[in-house]
């Protein structure tokens, strides 16, 4: 039988300044403890599925809302795993996150693994007001190269939605090998990933030059530099995307990315979650 699960997480600043979490879930998936290691303003936390994969048929729906002036980290202890799924329904994870005015999130999950043979789906829903701003990534691994098991049958499809601003869809089928090994295509890299900074009040020219500078800067002293940029599709973002052979390399940058975003962009020392170092 299919697990469907849900999880809601409401973030809200107190009048002395601290973020405080309330929470709700349903099925198999929870948030550990709320930490606060660069103090009360930033809550850090971790969510955890404890089946560890969907199959056939399982839905995640996750839930955030950061209210206004709130600032919230959210990350996860590990991959999400869509494994092996011969017919049926697809497995699904849905995330939305609404930021209020004022309000930031940090949203910072570790990769999404497409085992061979599964039929996925993945969506991203925003909804940010003026004056929010959203740091976010989505990092996947199509097969399990390292370990020999290809991405040799299955789909992936991937969405991700701010209505008005940005709508972005693809369908990653291991048949289409135009898609797949093309130059044109992801040139038979099978790690990809997305960094966003989506701001609610468009960006000012000045600003966004300076951001796209400093990333363009990094990327170019890294090792994945060849098969990654920087651009803004609107003044409300800014987006890096990346390929590589594997996901080591990829997250390696994104932390690093994340790291000269929160300085750059809010004026912020990067505090990486804990469990990034577990």
């Amino acid at each position: 039988m299919p697990w469907h699960a849900h999880l809601d997480l409401q973030y809200r600043r107190d009048p002395s300044g601290q973020t405080l979490l309330r929470h709700r879930h349903g099925g198999p998936l929870r948030v550990f403890k709320s930490l606060y290691p660069e103090g009360p303003a930033v809550c850090h936390n971790v969510i955890v599925h404890p089946p560890g994969g969907l199959v056939q048929g399982d839905r995640l729906e996750i839930d955030v809302t950061v209210a206004a002036g709130a600032h919230a980290l959210v990350s996860t202890p590990g991959a999400t795993r869509f494994y092996r799924n011969a017919s049926g329904e697809p497995a699904e994870q849905r995330v939305r996150l609404a930021l209020e005015q004022g309000a930031r999130l940090e949203w910072l999950p570790l990769e999404t693994l497409a085992y061979d043979g599964c039929r996925a789906l993945n969506r991203v829903e925003l909804a940010i007001a003026p004056g929010a701003e959203l740091l976010a990534w989505d990092v996947v691994s199509l097969g399990l190269p390292a370990a020999g098991l290809p991405f040799a049958s299955g789909c992936l499809e991937q969405h991700w939605d701010w209505p008005g601003v940005w709508l972005e869809r693809a369908r990653l089928d291991a048949l289409d090998e135009r898609l797949l090994r093309s130059p044109v295509g992801l040139d038979g890299q099978s790690a990809l990933a997305t960094l966003v900074l989506a701001c609610g009040t468009p960006l000012t020219r000045t600003r966004r030059e300076a951001l796209l500078e400093a990333c363009r800067e990094l990327i170019e002293a890294h090792e994945l530099a060849p098969r990654c940029g920087a651009t803004c599709p609107n003044d409300q973002m800014l987006v890096v995307r990346a390929l590589a052979g594997q996901v080591e390399p990829l997250m390696q940058l994104w932390q690093a990315l994340w790291a000269l975003l929160r300085r750059e962009a809010w004026g912020m020392a990067d505090q990486p979650p804990r469990i990034w170092s577990v």
